[in-house]
């Protein structure tokens, strides 16, 4: 059981941390190069349109009142209006909108890693210096080496243009019109009932876990396995087998646990590089999500969009550790004393 004073401890360290986050993009905005009155005004606007759309925006205001000014909006999650993606549209309504896609495609990633990552690093580690073994660590090597930006046009030539049977880009197919009600195109086609359409959405949508989901598995399989070796080395481990225990049961009775905790970390970890790895596959494969957001709002220099949805990266960042240290409590309760 996780006491309330572990889990207030964890929390109350967010603070800080989001604080250092806001504080570094307000900066870094600010000192990077561009006008952002300019290229709201465009850059054919007479001097005194820039001014008047400068003293609006507040940019004219001295540094110091600019960020208390973005501190408090952000505290209440007002991040202001979009300067060109969609110009006078609240940025927390694009948000709204944009991240459950980003949040789809990085659980499913997620868990297509699990499911194929702990299982062959435990065997690995059962099998070890085995042909079985050999091949598992040379796959999660290869998965490791692989980026996305590369795997993902392969993937596309191979199952799109070569053989056809998979979409190359987007979520679902335009003959279909899902009404939007939790943002993910799987559960909003399951909550309407249509079959057909929630096929082509898990078509659409398997490449682009596919990538995501080999890069995750790497890595995890190579954890768990190093994680396993440790543990049935482990003293108890022979003891249980002494009595006549099987194998099996042996290792995931009571050697699966301990090889698992340190395996949430980069569990955690591979899920906040899913949510970077998001912006890449998304550009890859035409899924307008958080991540092609960032970097459409980038290059349009769309200010307030490039800082909402960077602390929104890193506020799912955080809560991502909460959850693995609260996990680490569960299965170590000698862990929150």
């Amino acid at each position: 059981m996780v006491s309330k004073r572990f889990v207030a401890k964890r929390v109350l360290l967010l603070g800080p941390v989001l604080f250092g986050v806001a504080t570094v993009v307000f900066a870094i905005l600010h000192l990077s190069p561009g006008d952002p009155a300019l290229t709201i005004a465009g850059e054919r606007a007479s001097q005194e349109f820039v001014e008047e759309v400068r003293s609006n925006l507040g940019l004219d205001d001295p540094l110091w009142e600019q960020y208390l000014r973005f501190l408090r909006e952000t505290a209440s999650l007002q991040f202001g209006q979009s300067y060109q993606i969609q110009r006078g549209t609240p940025v927390s309504s694009i948000l709204v909108n944009r991240l459950p896609i980003t949040i789809e495609l990085a659980v499913l990633g997620q868990i297509a890693g699990l499911s194929f990552g702990l299982p062959l690093g435990i065997l690995s580690a059962v099998k070890q210096d085995t042909l079985t073994d050999h091949f598992t660590r040379v796959g999660a090597l290869a998965g490791i080496s692989v980026p996305i930006y590369w795997s993902g046009p392969l993937l596309i030539l191979l199952f799109a243009q070569i053989l056809g049977v998979l979409p190359t880009s987007g979520r679902i197919s335009s003959s279909y019109f899902v009404d939007t009600t939790t943002g993910l195109i799987l559960v909003d086609t399951l909550l309407e009932g249509n079959v057909e359409a929630f096929r082509s959405a898990a078509t659409h949508l398997l490449m682009p876990v596919v990538v995501l989901g080999i890069y995750s598995m790497a890595f995890i399989s190579r954890m768990m396995r190093s994680s396993m070796l440790e543990v049935i080395r482990q003293d108890y481990m022979r003891t249980a087998r002494a009595k006549g225990q099987g194998a099996k049961i042996t290792v995931m009775k009571h050697g699966l646990r301990n090889a698992f905790i340190p395996v949430i970390t980069i569990i955690g970890i591979q899920f906040g590089s899913l949510l970077g790895g998001s912006v890449l596959t998304e550009t890859v494969f035409e899924i307008n999500g958080i991540g092609t957001l960032l970097v459409t709002a980038i290059e349009q220099s769309d200010y307030p969009v490039v800082q909402a949805t960077v602390l929104v990266f890193a506020f799912m960042y955080t809560l991502v550790n909460l959850f693995v240290d609260i996990t680490y409590s569960v299965l170590d309760p000698r862990i929150d004393q």
